[in-house]
């Protein structure tokens, strides 16, 4: 069968038009991993992430798989180990990974994933009940300096943000954060019913959680953990209370060890794509996630920092030596 120029031509055009342009902006089916359970932030990450980008054309189609255990360590694990070198692989990671990495001893580290996008966060709230003595987060610092295994803080679980904030704040005081009277509750609620109930000094957690109680009267905020004061919460942050601290629950996006600069160039270009979408915008308000964006080697550097700011932390409350 002989071919002129122009079926040449012709066939050239018809399997240009079967695949996507070097230049397409559109990746083809990727997966992306929820290290924990469904319903949790990993997950909500993931699927929200996987029906942004479809919604936003960015990816053909996006597949969520759940493999929990650890606070993320199994997980990661397998991603390491499974996924090297697949850039059409991804996962959720975030701040609670960092901790149960170094808690639970995990062989697999961030230090062996590619960070791709910081996503999100959750800030961090300091509560009492709204009948308790303690006014202002400089009150509650005075009788922490004075003595903190007299002060008792309800959170989740240990290790996790909520412990770390409240060591962090009993070391930025001047005490000894080793006596930090941490008390950790499997869940939010009931960390919650029992600040509610009074049997504890004060509280700590997403800012989320609390917003509800403090509406109706049964909490006083203290301080969030903010950069910068928000406009629609009437309390101060922990720097404008004197404590030099920001903490945000953080969530992102990672890709496996092993691709190649272009494959993390052109994932980072699509992360960036998603962060100025309608879609995901949208997602942003009906979750009311904060948008804490970040790519790049400043996502490294910040990735890099948390890790030893955390190891720092556990170390001081006796969790790891």
């Amino acid at each position: 069968m002989g071919f002129n120029r122009r079926t040449l031509l012709g066939l050239a055009l018809i399997a240009g038009a079967a695949l996507p342009s070097a230049g397409s902006a559109q990746e083809g089916n990727l997966k992306i991993m929820a290290p924990a359970a469904p319903g949790g932030g990993w997950d909500q990450t993931a699927r929200a992430v996987g029906q942004a980008l479809t919604e936003a054309g960015l990816a053909r189609s996006v597949q969520v798989a759940n493999v929990p255990g650890a606070g993320g360590t199994i997980g990661i694990a397998q991603f390491v180990n499974s996924a090297k070198g697949d850039a059409t692989q991804l996962m959720a990671s975030g701040y609670v990974m960092v901790g149960a990495i170094i808690t639970n001893k995990s062989p697999v580290t961030l230090d062996q994933v590619t960070p791709i996008a910081r996503l999100t966060g959750e800030w961090q709230a300091v509560a009492v009940p709204a009948s308790s003595p303690i006014k202002t987060m400089k009150e509650l610092g005075e009788l922490i300096k004075a003595d903190p295994a007299k002060v008792t803080w309800a959170g989740g679980s240990a290790g996790g943000p909520d412990h770390i904030l409240a060591a962090l704040i009993t070391k930025n005081v001047g005490a000894d954060p080793s006596k930090t009277n941490y008390i950790a509750f499997s869940g939010g609620g009931e960390s919650l019913g029992a600040l509610l109930g009074g049997k504890v000094t004060a509280g700590i957690n997403s800012l989320s959680e609390f917003m509800s109680q403090v509406k109706a009267g049964k909490l006083r905020l203290l301080a969030i953990s903010t950069p910068d004061r928000l406009p629609d919460v009437d309390a101060p942050t922990l720097k404008e209370s004197g404590i030099n601290l920001e903490l945000s629950n953080w969530r992102m996006i990672v890709a496996p060890p092993g691709i190649s600069a272009d494959e993390r160039a052109r994932l980072t270009k699509m992360f960036e794509d998603l962060a100025k979408s309608d879609a995901w915008k949208k997602m942003l308000k009906t979750k009311a996630w904060d948008d804490i964006f970040l790519t790049g080697p400043a996502l490294d550097e910040f990735v890099k920092q948390e890790q030893a700011r955390t190891a720092a932390v556990l170390q001081d409350v006796g969790l790891v030596k």
